[in-house]
């Protein structure tokens, strides 16, 4: 199995912070008026100014995502950090508030704020894309089927925003409870056909609902314009290599599950209603969560269950390249470790609640490994 078949492309979501105070700082635009060419084509606006979001290109596999990121990311953090600007790699930010934020001046975020006024205005969350390639467009409609019942276990590893306007909201994964709210999100049913799915599409614009197939926020869905199935359910990981091992198991299924579709097998496609029963788990609990095995009809370990997906696609992994991947991932699931959210709760109790260092440990999280002098293999 050739990877040059499931290219990647990933994006990710950081918030600009004072390095002070950690406040949140609205100066996304000062910041990209002092970026380099080269790394401003690959940074952009989102709809508030205390965000940047950094797009890799199409790269060909885990390898060269790595280097690709790695090397953005440092310019970015060096960047910001003469600016006296830090940066924070989580879901949500632990103490502010949506309504002291600054909006990007731009027509596309006007309309979003008369079309959904405080739904809008209160998207003070930060989450990662990764887009994974696939050709045929029948076969996306396919594998995004499939694809569906292990979004609760992407979703799971990557909880990383147990905090909300300076509160432990008890959530691991907050950010999705923020935008829930928002239409044309969640998790989307099956289609029986790419003609199916275009259909829908064409409804929504015919009837004036959407201009464009990019207003569906699906937590997975075929990008309207690449050729790529795009996993829209993570929150944005703590670290670097958190982020490097979720893009890679989103690449993984895909490929495995391409290798199944070649040679006539197919996974049962489940029902949005069930899969939502472990979304919901997932958001709570993270992986401390008891999943739904619904072909068994039992319960499950959270961490189990993502060891059986672990060992699921295990045998694409050698094609891919992407060993280190899922060794950190198996590394997640271990006693004592975890997701992004329950590495800030152990330092939000270890700390008696102290918010600041809360956030503290946030920017040494979104540097680690990143501005040392250390190779990246």
């Amino acid at each position: 199995m050739s990877s040059a078949r499931f290219t990647l492309g990933i994006e990710e979501e950081f918030q600009l912070i004072e390095q002070d105070s950690g406040d949140l700082c609205s100066c996304f635009q000062s910041i990209l008026e002092k970026s380099s060419p080269d790394l401003e084509d690959n940074i952009k606006p989102e709809l508030l100014q205390s965000t940047v979001e950094m797009i890799s290109d199409v790269c060909p596999d885990i390898a060269e995502a790595r280097k690709e990121l790695h090397s953005r990311r440092a310019r970015l953090l060096r960047l910001v950090e003469s600016e006296g600007k830090g940066l924070i790699s989580s879901g949500t930010h632990p103490t502010a508030h949506w309504q002291d934020q600054e909006r990007t001046e731009n027509e596309r975020y006007d309309e979003m704020e008369q079309e959904y006024q405080d739904v809008g205005r209160s998207l003070l969350i930060f989450g990662m894309h990764v887009h994974v390639g696939v050709e045929d467009k029948e076969q996306a409609i396919l594998l995004m089927n499939q694809l569906r019942t292990w979004l609760p276990h992407l979703l799971a590893l990557s909880s990383n925003s147990p905090f909300w306007s300076g509160r432990d909201t008890g959530i691991k994964s907050y950010r999705s409870v923020v935008w829930k709210r928002f239409p044309r999100s969640g998790m989307p049913d099956t289609f029986a056909s790419w003609r199916d799915f275009e259909y829908y599409v064409k409804t929504l614009v015919d009837l004036q609902c959407i201009d464009n197939g990019k207003k569906i926020w699906w937590d997975i869905r075929p990008h309207p314009f690449f050729d790529t199935l795009e996993f829209r359910i993570c929150d944005m990981p703590g670290t670097f290599e958190d982020t490097m091992a979720l893009a890679a198991l989103c690449q993984a299924l895909v490929a495995k599950l391409s290798w199944l579709h070649k040679h006539n097998m197919e996974v049962r496609s489940l029902s949005r209603d069930l899969i939502d029963e472990n979304k919901w788990r997932a958001m709570r609990y993270g992986l401390d969560a008891e999943v739904l095995d619904f072909a068994q009809r039992r319960q499950v370990g959270m961490r189990d269950s993502i060891h059986q997906l672990l060992d699921f696609v295990e045998d694409v992994v050698d094609d891919l390249g992407s060993h280190r991947e899922m060794k950190h991932l198996r590394l997640m699931l271990e006693p004592g470790q975890g997701s992004g959210a329950d590495r800030q709760l152990a330092i939000y109790r270890e700390s008696g609640g102290d918010m600041h260092k809360v956030i503290k440990f946030l920017n040494q999280q979104a540097r680690e490994g990143i501005l040392r002098d250390e190779p990246i293999h």
